[in-house]
């Protein structure tokens, strides 16, 4: 299964961050512990800073980089010099570099982000109900100049140069369920909280124990997983996209991505990848200063935001009021 439908640019000029706070209270999908998160506006030029605030009055802060990656089995943890994590970062992060958001404070009490309902959803729609505010500092991009190319066994993770940010995701499942899937496209505001925000993370019932034994899953549901159990979906709704476990993949690739700590100029293509491939794609890339380079951005002032992602709801991305 192929989608190579969306191919429209989204390159905007200026900074981002979300118009006002927005609260979050759920469990950790593998934790399974309640936790309250909050994303905040903050000054240009911040980036994405997790700041754990169970730990100690003043809190740690945790930068939203690839450097601070410390693990990537089954999802993406992040590490402070403390010792100190946060993981299952993709879904966030996904929904931030998905609406365009470059400046935010994300304030969580304990270890886990919460898993909500298996996607990026519910932090897609906090942001279109608060809206987002241009900033006056230009926007960094990180241009891919020539092409990087990670191989793990059957898996492939390769960044190659483009005008605009495309992913090219494909998967391959033994399950009848899902099979071989590929997604192709664009990645835009309007792209993603239409065709992408909404598929949820997927799991097998066969490895349900495992999971547990290894201190993974405890929190997760029918309410916040697609389960799959002999080939076929035993949640009642069903899927919500038809290839909703390509264009899962495809949001955590974004969320993974994203961790470049500014937005990029390329095209991510993969195959039978993951959290660990995505990573590795990343480390590789910087450790190649002939494969990319900065880009500063004209700040001019952008269009309002029902101009830039038509088809979604203007308060999404409300005007620029900066």
């Amino acid at each position: 299964m192929v989608n190579n439908a969306h191919t429209a640019r989204y390159v905007p000029t200026r900074q981002v961050t979300i118009a006002d706070r927005v609260e979050f209270e759920g469990v950790g999908v593998h934790n399974g512990t309640p936790v309250s998160l909050s994303i905040n506006p903050c000054d240009s030029n911040t980036g994405i800073v997790f700041v754990r605030t169970d730990c100690g009055q003043m809190g740690i802060d945790i930068p939203a980089r690839f450097q601070k990656v410390c693990a990537t089995e089954l999802c993406t943890v992040l590490g402070g010099d403390s010792g100190i994590s946060i993981s299952t970062v993709e879904h966030l992060m996904s929904a931030l570099r998905g609406t365009g958001i470059d400046n935010a404070i994300v304030e969580i009490d304990g270890p886990e982000v919460p898993v909500l309902d298996g996607s990026a959803e519910p932090f897609v729609d906090a942001i279109q109900q608060v809206g987002i505010r241009y900033q006056d500092a230009a926007r960094r991009y990180i241009r891919v100049l020539r092409p990087i190319r990670v191989e793990d066994g059957d898996r492939m993770g390769e960044l190659s140069p483009h005008e605009g940010f495309e992913l090219d995701i494909t998967i391959d499942f033994k399950s009848e369920a899902i099979g071989r899937q590929q997604l192709i496209a664009e990645m835009t505001p309007d792209y993603f909280v239409t065709k992408l925000s909404r598929a949820r993370t997927f799991g097998f019932i066969e490895d349900v124990e495992k999971l547990w034994s290894n201190g993974y899953g405890l929190g997760a549901s029918l309410e916040n997983t697609v389960v799959l159990s002999d080939g076929k979906i035993i949640n009642q709704e069903g899927l919500r996209y038809a290839d909703e476990f390509v264009r899962h993949k495809a949001l955590d690739a974004l969320g993974d991505l994203a961790l470049a700590g500014y937005p990029i100029l390329g095209r991510y293509r993969s195959v039978c990848g993951g959290h660990r491939l995505n990573h590795r794609v990343l480390q590789a890339l910087f450790d190649a200063p002939d494969a990319w380079t900065y880009v500063d951005m004209p700040a001019r002032r952008e269009k309002a935001a029902g101009t830039i992602a038509a088809g979604v709801a203007v308060p999404a991305f409300g005007p620029d009021v900066s």
